[in-house]
């Protein structure tokens, strides 16, 4: 018998969807229900290493921890990883598919949806439950036509859907009743209630708003579920969230990440956010960077020259080579590591248009974008220090140079992995979340001279996660939308 499944769209990006699935996955895993996350279509350049070996969104991955199982392909079938304002890469069930421009997209989905709708059958027949997540608003009907994401796949699949609404933006009331007035009535009679997220204060005062809601959309509620602060614990999966004014916390060495546009895969440095002695900073775009940096990061990008271009005409490249001539440290992840180089060149066009251009010439090496991406997951330890790390590898390309005879990690097969130069100062290497191993963060904040802590970081994970569960339950009538689940 197939499991039970239950969509959760919103009335827009950004609503909370990603959070509230991972929480009830957690809440009904600790019910003793074996659940699985599912988000048909996904939109993100934060990606992660399924089990079973192709790559998928960050959220879903999340969710899967939050299943207390290992993430799939299947959990994710349709990633779209952004390379311009008006194309991105298709990756289907983990591997890249090839590129294609916003509107020619939209030809795409037919021939997608066969795939997307094996792999929801392959998830209902491991678990009890499966959680759909949607894309994006539930309104979006100028984009209805052969919809996988949102109403599409609901009709597609016969699954209920559930809507939340961000009251933190404000104009909630209509987010909902403005959904309800734009859907076809049978796209509409899919969604069985709303909850409503995010709200602050107190919530008696918005009970005249609940009912309100209610009478116009004709949906009842599944609950007002207050805002969850522990949420910037939790890796975020759009970039969106950098963009919101960060609350200044931490201690006296600050951390620097230029927010490039094409920044892929930032959660990197979230378990540095959480070090007491250590403020982390991605630097907005029309400003410099700071000169009393401690650590400047480049971070990984989906787009390496494109991004590269815009770090030049930010005049960033200049306070790079400034904080590096005072004695400054840098750290180059994946993309980053790339522009650390002598070149990086795409002849192929794997990630734009074909092109070359000299790199920052930190580090006496040049890449070449060729070849089959490069998706696994990895450990090892750092060659100086023996410290462990497990991470994950997602690129494209081949980096080569006399830097690289200094490598600054070693994998479990013996293998060398990345580069130092010659002063020690500046590092890069391919390998994503190295901080998130306690025994490896101890040596960069050794190396930047930050006091060392006593933060587990993966108990911390899973210890909010179970928090969320918690909130959840206390906030949301959970019995009830497992009774419209079918």
């Amino acid at each position: 018998m197939a499991a039970r499944a239950l969509m959760f769209q919103g009335t827009g990006s950004d609503v909370g969807k990603s959070l509230l699935v991972a929480g009830l996955c957690r809440a009904l895993t600790l019910r003793g229900l074996k659940v699985r996350p599912f988000k048909p279509q996904n939109m993100s350049n934060n990606a992660a290493v399924a089990a079973d070996g192709g790559e998928i969104g960050r959220a879903q991955a999340l969710q899967a921890r939050a299943c207390r199982v290992e993430p799939s392909v299947h959990m994710n079938p349709v990633l779209l990883k952004p390379q311009s304002e008006i194309g991105a890469q298709v990756v289907l069930r983990g591997q890249a598919l090839g590129s294609v421009r916003a509107r020619d997209f939209q030809s795409w989905k037919p021939r997608l949806r066969e795939n997307v709708l094996e792999s929801f059958a392959h998830l209902r027949a491991e678990a009890d439950i499966v959680l759909v997540e949607g894309a994006g608003s539930a309104a979006e009907i100028n984009l209805r036509a052969d919809d996988i994401a949102n109403m599409g796949f609901a009709r597609a699949s016969d699954t209920p859907v559930v809507l939340i609404g961000d009251i933190d933006r404000g104009g909630v009331i209509a987010q909902i009743v403005g959904t309800r007035a734009v859907l076809d009535p049978e796209d509409a009679a899919m969604i069985q209630g709303f909850v409503v997220n995010k709200f602050r204060g107190d919530p008696t005062l918005f009970d005249a708003g609940m009912q309100a809601i209610v009478e116009r959309s004709g949906w009842p509620s599944f609950g007002l579920v207050p805002y969850f602060p522990q949420a910037a614990r939790l890796p975020a999966e759009d970039a969106v969230a950098l963009d919101r004014p960060a609350r200044e916390t931490g201690g006296e060495k600050l951390v620097v990440i230029p927010h490039l546009p094409h920044i892929s895969n930032f959660d990197d440095f979230d378990a540095l956010k959480h070090e007491p002695g250590v403020r982390v900073m991605f630097a907005p775009r029309g400003a410099p960077l700071p000169g009393n940096a401690d650590l400047i990061a480049l971070p990984g990008s989906k787009a390496t020259l494109a991004d590269l271009a815009v770090l030049r005409a930010e005049g960033w490249d200049i306070d790079i080579h400034a904080h590096v001539r005072h004695g400054g440290k840098v750290l180059g992840v994946c993309g980053g590591f790339q522009m650390l180089g002598r070149r990086v060149a795409d002849p192929e066009g794997v990630e734009g248009p074909p092109g070359e251009s000299p790199g920052l010439c930190l580090l006496d090496v040049e890449t070449v974008l060729a070849g089959d991406k490069t998706l696994r997951r990895c450990a090892g330890a750092s060659v100086a220090e023996g410290a462990p790390f497990h991470g994950y590898e997602i690129h494209v390309g081949r980096t080569t140079g006399p830097d690289m005879s200094r490598p600054l990690l070693r994998f479990e097969d013996g293998r060398p992995e990345g580069a130092i130069g010659p002063s020690g100062r500046v590092r890069g290497c391919y390998v994503h979340g190295l901080f998130n191993d306690d025994r490896q963060r101890r040596v960069w904040l050794d190396w930047i001279g930050a006091p060392a802590s006593d933060l587990d970081y993966e108990h911390d994970l899973d210890a909010t996660l179970d928090a969320l569960a918690g909130h959840l339950e206390r906030h949301i009538s959970v019995d009830a939308l497992l009774k419209v689940a079918r």
